[in-house]
């Protein structure tokens, strides 16, 4: 084994493949490639790393002399960056960027169940030195996270996770716009405050009571941390004044959830997992809407809530 680059690559040697691996949300990935650069994680994924050892989603990494087209019918398509087909192996996601014209730049073929994948970059588009090939730059990673997600009891949430000095974990979400980076600066400005992350948090049941994970996509404020903490309260946020705290019904809190939520809505069954998995948070998790003034009060609210 090499010590080359110990701190950027497990470099397990196995039948000549490179490995490394990272866990988000309590789910782990793998990858293998045949160059070292193919498995290298991307600065945000760095603090999530792991060994590359077992886990919930292996992806391989290979070069490709070109891509034919689809064979599926297009099941979504994000307007710019990827789309999505349907085959009879799994899923295929098509990734392109403008520097690339049209032909896609890399492909991932993942199975039903998003627990095997073969993530194929194109040789032509790098073939003139355009630019560096990372194969897991944002958004493969979190793409391929929500939809293992659809397989378990989990979700990401457009929230920023805070555990505060008195060792009470809450999720504040809210869409652009409603106060989650100003709620996560706040708290930061407190000692002994953890922010698992200012953006984007994923739900998970275990044991029958709901984790809150820290993820590597992170918003404005850049917090984000790989822990995981029982989640205690749930806010969703608005401005407003007086620092207003309104107790919502389950059923209420199920709307409001979704309405935050990265579910992939191309296939009902993934929608109906996610709202069934949000009915469970509802009834385990009390929940507030807390219309709030952005300044030091707001968190001094929190801090001495009793419900």
């Amino acid at each position: 084994m090499s010590d080359t680059l110990p701190s950027v690559v497990d470099r397990v040697e196995l039948d000549g493949m490179h490995h490394s691996g990272f866990r988000v949300g309590g789910l782990s990935v793998r990858i293998s490639g045949l160059r070292i650069s193919d498995v290298l994680l991307t600065p945000p994924l760095e603090p999530f790393r792991v060994k590359a050892s077992a886990s919930d989603i292996d992806i391989r990494v290979e070069w490709s002399a070109g891509f034919d087209p689809a064979p599926g019918p297009k099941l979504f398509d994000s307007g710019s960056i990827w789309r999505l087909y349907e085959n009879r192996a799994g899923f295929q996601f098509d990734f392109s960027a403008p520097c690339f014209g049209a032909r896609p730049y890399k492909r991932l073929l993942v199975d039903r169940c998003f627990s095997r994948a073969t993530l194929q970059m194109n040789e032509e588009c790098f073939a003139d030195g355009t630019g560096p090939a990372d194969p897991l730059e944002y958004p493969l990673d979190e793409l391929l996270i929500t939809h293992r997600l659809t397989q378990e009891k989990g979700i990401e949430l457009h929230g920023c996770g805070i555990i505060g000095p008195n060792g009470a974990s809450n999720l504040f979400i809210g869409h652009s716009g409603a106060g989650k980076t100003t709620t996560s600066r706040l708290w930061a400005a407190r000692d002994g405050v953890e922010i698992l992350s200012d953006d984007r948090i994923i739900l998970r049941e275990h044991a029958s009571q709901v984790f809150m994970y820290g993820t590597p996509w992170h918003g404005e404020a850049a917090f984000a941390l790989p822990q995981r903490a029982l989640l205690q309260r749930i806010f969703v946020l608005e401005h407003g004044q007086g620092n207003v705290l309104t107790r919502f019904t389950p059923s209420q809190v199920v709307g409001e959830l979704f309405a935050r939520s990265f579910v992939p809505f191309h296939r009902h069954e993934y929608v109906d997992s996610a709202l069934s998995f949000l009915e469970r948070v509802a009834e385990t998790v009390p929940c507030y809407r807390y219309s709030f003034e952005p300044d030091e009060r707001a968190v001094e609210k929190i801090l001495a809530f009793r419900d």
